[in-house]
């Protein structure tokens, strides 16, 4: 893996220099700094949370765990890395930096945080310093200037040869994991079971992964972000959801599976009909495709998987039109995904910064941009029987052309998801999903 990274590497922080050259033009900077943050303390606690780096810093090392460490780039200069060593015995002190890229950085190591800020350019000069604002570090406070981060974000969109790899990987890690709970979803075991499961299929623990997974058995499947964990199995798992990712330097992958019980073949059927469906919208991720006329497509598509399995009457266009469909499918299509799992920039109108407002009567949607050759997406539609949702369905006039018996049948099961990762191209989409489950 390091052998096929470090050229892609070269390339990949030749772009950043470019592009960091750019936003600091841009902006009226001399300087790019970059915190890579420090843990947050748990209030009224001597504890702190797990530790997230600032994904910027992620974007130039592939260094996750070196609280209070800083980059510092100034335009025709090696960047520099000033790496936090501290003299501790009460925790693990990171080791200090190897490997394919640290040819690539004037490196210096210090021993505490008043160090690391005596090495950065001095408070006389323009600074652009990125990080979180909390905790501030005196004599190094972020500003984090809009003009620069808009500029830097717009671009985090399109993915360098380098990132797609380090995505690969975490797919394919995300999909030996998944199997693995799929496994142990047929062997009978809990949500915690699974859980379990997962995490030691990945080798990673939960704080390694980008996000909490959701691991939902029956009707624990109808809550959007399911993450209680049942430590005892029902008496009978007729369904599965689990939506859950993994890292990989950094970068994540963000997959849903469902499944069905073996000899539930109803639920199973819809299960497949919303995969075929699925996989209709991943062929549609090409360039100057509009990702919000790809949601409202999806959710034609989806109200004519309802009425094919007979839980409306209606026409696909009145379904949509009078909500219906988002009573079983509301949330959006996906998102952004790379660095962050909801990615930066998926509203953003140029490199300037602006906004493109969501469709009407989609409030959750997270992602109004076209695509664009390097961009990488989830799409994830679902079909779910919410009760809430539900229940406001049936005050409404087309109620009458809803079968509500079918519906009720099938609430045990929860709901539905299936979310892949996908690659824009100048061609065919890439899914690194489906690409990394193949493998196995």
């Amino acid at each position: 893996m390091h052998d096929r990274l470090a050229p892609l590497y070269s390339q990949h922080l030749a772009t950043l220099r470019a592009r960091a050259d750019k936003a600091l033009s841009i902006g009226g900077y001399d300087h790019l700094v970059i915190a890579a943050s420090t843990p947050l303390r748990k209030y009224l606690d001597d504890q702190d949370y797990p530790f997230v780096t600032n994904p910027h810093f992620r974007h130039w090392l592939p260094l996750t765990d070196a609280p209070g460490s800083w980059i510092v780039y100034t335009p025709g200069h090696k960047p520099k890395l000033i790496f936090l060593q501290p003299r501790d015995y009460w925790h693990v002190v990171p080791d200090a930096p190897s490997g394919y890229w640290v040819e690539h950085f004037d490196i210096v190591i210090v021993r505490n945080a008043t160090d690391a800020v005596a090495q950065l350019p001095g408070v006389d000069t323009r600074r652009a310093i990125i990080g979180p604002e909390c905790p501030a570090v005196p004599g190094a406070e972020a500003n984090n200037p809009q003009c620069v981060l808009s500029y830097l974000h717009w671009h985090r969109s399109y993915k360098t040869a380098y990132e797609l790899e380090l995505m690969r990987e975490a797919s394919r890690i995300g999909a030996r994991a998944h199997h693995a709970a799929e496994q142990a979803f047929r062997a009978g075991e809990s949500e915690f079971g699974i859980h379990m499961a997962y995490l030691a299929a990945a080798r990673q623990n939960d704080a390694d992964l980008p996000y909490a997974s959701i691991v939902g058995l029956n009707e624990h499947g109808a809550v959007l972000h399911y993450t209680h964990f049942d430590r005892t199995a029902p008496a009978q798992s007729r369904s599965f959801l689990i939506d859950a990712g993994a890292s990989a330097a950094g970068y994540a992958s963000d997959i849903t599976r469902t499944y069905a019980a073996y000899g539930h073949t109803e639920f199973q059927a819809l299960v497949d009909s919303v995969d075929a469906a699925q996989q209709g919208f991943v062929a549609r991720v090409r360039a100057r495709q509009g990702y919000p006329e790809l949601h409202i497509h999806a959710h034609h598509v989806l109200a004519n998987v309802l009425r094919e399995h007979g839980f409306i009457r209606m026409s696909a266009e009145s379904a949509v039109e009078s909500g219906v469909t988002s009573a079983f499918f509301p949330h959006g299509l996906g998102h952004p995904i790379g660095l962050q799992v909801h990615d930066v920039a998926g509203f953003q109108r140029n490199e300037l910064g602006g906004t493109i407002a969501r469709p009407e009567g989609h409030p959750y949607l997270r992602m109004t941009r076209d695509l664009e050759p390097g961009m990488v997406v989830t799409i994830e539609p679902g079909l779910y029987f919410i009760d809430m949702l539900l229940d406001e369905l049936r005050a409404k006039p087309v109620a009458s052309d809803i079968d509500w018996a079918k519906v009720e049948r099938f609430r045990p099961y929860g709901g539905i998801r299936i979310e892949d990762d996908v690659v824009c191209t100048d061609g065919a989409p890439e899914n690194l999903t489906r690409d990394a489950f193949a493998l196995l």
